[in-house]
């Protein structure tokens, strides 16, 4: 649980995409209205939902269940333009609001419950100030950035989470609301995973072993753990970085089109990441400043993940297209680009887990980098084979080329069947691999001609451990190329799964065992 004092508000605008579709036409949101994205239902209005269509539903099938239904593109340009002055209006309440993403904003709460009285009170005024556009939102406050949005989509009109009380708050919400929010940054495959285990609210997940829960779902799943146990997380507004990154551009003529600002954009978002790769940085937080006819404008953007050189140049496109079309009058005479949170970039787990785009493209980056310095063969992936056996499953490839096309769904005669294990087991050469199994009275078990084994395993003994096998399966002859006699003895094996304890309540351990040469030997553990 946090022990720190830092206390963030974050103001939450449901539905904001219908909203700012609804302000682009001049119209309201009474009936059913989807916007798609890759045919799929990305927003949908309440009387929609109330009809049975779901976010990330095919759009034809939302289109069966009701008729003559309203349905648009969702564009994020759209929804940033008409968010700017939302934002604006809350700068009389809050000095530093950073927008995690159109409809979500987050502000230091200490500094404003320090000025205006308390945090209810803050809480109150931006509440207030943003509702004077007509649209509705709720806020949430808590010690960690993630749990103030899980409080601030908390019921109608969101929460208020005591300091140090993070966690018994998080502990009773279901798991679901890890994927509420795009922001918090959860993989929905590896939280559906959770729930079909038996994880339904973030309580159990917290309480699960952060080893097993790394094994299991690697960062994904370590993510959402750390945002299920009220992990501290970075603040608001911290102190900028020593070293002066910004990057600033003064066009040869005042800027009044916004197709020229896209370019300008592009233009210094190219500059500002090349300043950043050469000082070993990446961007976590931007502050984007205009001069529109001798008057700064300001807005900060935050991300969870590392901007991109492309995430800049869109965020960039999306504020100064929200200025220039505003209302704001005047031109574009300088643009300036502050990253204000900069850290060094973690490239070994970008690589280990590659789980964004973002994370994709600096991995790749990385890799070309050390390819050219060492060769085209001296780094290696893994990439899923159709062996018969669990070593034979996965191979390495050069990082750079293609995998044979994928033949997994060709049978494989005597092939292991699912569950797979989760680690490979020692060379097979190595002594440290070699096991004996037994039967009850302490004689040997191994695989006769008939590929039978010779008598029902009891123990087994690996090094200076002895297990009692409480279950087994097998064995499974592999015999390749049976009509070469060339064919080594290693290319005729059986193999076996086995569980076994050591102790009558210890856990149990699985392996699977592969007979060759007259002996057991660990193929993979379980």
């Amino acid at each position: 649980m946090s022990s720190h004092t830092t206390r963030i508000i974050v103001v939450w605008f449901p539905d904001w995409p219908l909203h700012a579709w609804a302000l682009a036409h001049d119209t309201t949101l009474e009936g059913p209205v989807v916007l798609y994205a890759t045919h799929r239902v990305a927003a949908c209005t309440l009387s929609a939902r109330h009809r049975g269509i779901r976010r990330g539903m095919r759009l034809r099938e939302a289109q069966a269940l009701i008729p003559g239904l309203t349905v648009a593109e969702l564009d994020e340009d759209r929804d940033a333009r008409y968010f700017e002055p939302i934002v604006a209006g809350l700068d009389d309440v809050a000095a530093n609001v950073e927008v995690i993403r159109p409809g979500l904003i987050a502000c230091n709460a200490a500094a404003l419950a320090k000025f205006h009285g308390s945090e209810e009170k803050a809480a109150e005024l931006l509440v207030t100030a943003a509702s004077r556009q007509g649209i509705d939102c709720q806020a949430g406050i808590a010690d960690e950035l993630p749990t103030a949005i899980i409080a601030a989509r908390h019921g109608a009109v969101g929460a208020v989470i005591p300091p140090q009380h993070s966690a018994q708050f998080l502990a009773v919400q279901p798991l679901d609301a890890l994927v509420a929010d795009a922001a918090l940054g959860c993989e929905r495959d590896t939280i559906a995973t959770l729930h079909d285990v038996g994880v339904h609210t973030l309580g159990d997940l917290a309480n699960l072993p952060g080893k097993s829960v790394s094994s299991r779902f690697g960062s994904a799943g370590m993510h959402a753990h750390a945002i299920a146990r009220a992990t501290p997380s970075r603040g608001i507004a911290p102190a900028e970085a020593g070293a002066d990154l910004s990057v600033s551009l003064i066009p040869e003529e005042p800027i009044e089109r916004v197709d020229a600002a896209a370019f300008a954009a592009r233009t210094l978002a190219a500059q500002l990441h090349n300043r950043l790769a050469t000082a070993g940085y990446v961007c976590h937080r931007l502050t984007i400043e205009a001069i529109i006819a001798g008057t700064s404008h300001q807005r900060t953007w935050r991300t969870r993940e590392p901007l991109t050189e492309t995430a800049t140049a869109d965020r960039v496109r999306w504020q100064l297209d929200a200025w220039l079309t505003s209302g704001i009058r005047g031109a574009l005479t300088e643009l300036i680009l502050n990253p204000i949170e900069v850290a060094v970039p973690e490239y070994a787990s970008t690589l280990l887990a590659a789980n964004t785009v973002a994370d994709d493209e600096a991995a790749a980056t990385v890799i070309a980098r050390v390819a050219s310095q060492l060769g085209p063969d001296a780094i290696v992936r893994p990439v899923a084979g159709t062996g018969r056996g669990v070593a034979d499953r996965v191979y390495l490839i050069p990082a750079g080329d293609e995998p044979e096309p994928a033949t997994a769904g060709k049978p494989v005669p005597g092939r292991l069947m699912g569950p797979l294990p989760a680690r490979l087991g020692p060379p097979a050469t190595h002594p440290a691999a070699r096991v004996v199994v037994v039967d009850k009275h302490g004689q040997r078990v191994g695989v006769n001609a008939e590929a039978l084994l010779t008598a029902v395993p009891h123990a087994l003994r690996w090094g200076k451990k002895n297990y009692l096998i409480t279950g087994w399966a097998g064995p499974w002859p592999v015999d390749g190329r049976w009509w070469d006699a060339a064919t080594p003895e290693e290319g005729r094996v059986a193999r076996i799964q086995v569980v076994g304890k050591r102790e009558n309540h210890a856990p149990e351990t699985g392996w699977v065992l592969v007979w060759g040469r007259g002996m057991w030997r660990v193929e993979a553990v379980y």
